[in-house]
């Protein structure tokens, strides 16, 4: 079975976190096959299972005052930050059915995130302090995903071209002394988010070895009002 993928464009991250829900349900239901979520978000920081606000390095009163909320949910790792121009990408994937082990998976997100650097000439690589991909001893990208019963959501968020000054505001994965880096920034070029994913479809088939259908997102968040 291949894998359906749905370009959200710019989407509110609670209605996308509900829509994940949503999927995960109909996924273990068996109404649905794995359904791959492509977007990026209005700014928002979330903390993950680990998280807690040791690592928020400024008040929830001046988070509220730059119009950017602090969502807490089920996902592993730390505190993060999304915002416009990063690239995010939610698998809804039976992990079990795909014969994938965690390791493996979060081994093929971290793939995804380093072919699309590579695309955009920038030259990233894994580092052992932490899942996700990294350049010149900067943080690209990253990877935090939860599983439930054995389908896995969350995912990676791949920095393209926003602002990292956020980032200044926590210890991003709840990593100290951490850099936060962006393809615009190491190809100091205006990289557009079309652009770093021109050819996800092609890297998604390829990683995970199965084909890559596009789902219309009317039809999709049509079902979520409905």
């Amino acid at each position: 079975m291949g894998i359906g993928l749905c370009r959200l464009g710019l989407a509110d991250y609670r209605t996308v976190h509900d829509l994940q829900l949503r999927l995960v349900a109909e996924r273990l239901a068996g109404e649905r096959g794995d359904t791959f979520l492509l977007t990026e978000h209005p700014g928002v920081f979330t903390l993950g299972r680990r998280g807690g606000r040791a690592h928020l390095m400024v008040s929830e009163e001046f988070l509220a005052g730059q119009g950017i909320p602090l969502v807490h949910i089920e996902r592993g790792g730390d505190i993060t930050y999304h915002g416009p121009g990063q690239l995010v990408l939610y698998p809804i994937i039976d992990l079990r059915r795909a014969s994938l082990p965690l390791t493996e998976y979060v081994h093929g997100l971290e793939e995804v995130m380093l072919r699309l650097a590579r695309d955009c000439r920038v030259a990233a690589v894994r580092d052992p302090r932490n899942h996700g991909i990294w350049s010149g001893g900067r943080k690209l990208g990253s990877v935090g995903i939860a599983v439930r019963h054995g389908v896995a959501f969350h995912g990676l968020a791949l920095n393209v071209n926003l602002s990292l000054l956020p980032f200044s505001w926590i210890n991003p994965c709840g990593l100290c002394g951490v850099q936060m880096t962006s393809l615009a920034v190491e190809t100091k070029a205006d990289v557009s988010l079309e652009q770093a994913g021109r050819f996800l479809p092609d890297h998604l088939q390829e990683i995970f070895s199965r084909p890559v259908t596009e789902i219309d997102r009317g039809s999709l968040l049509c079902r979520e009002a409905a």
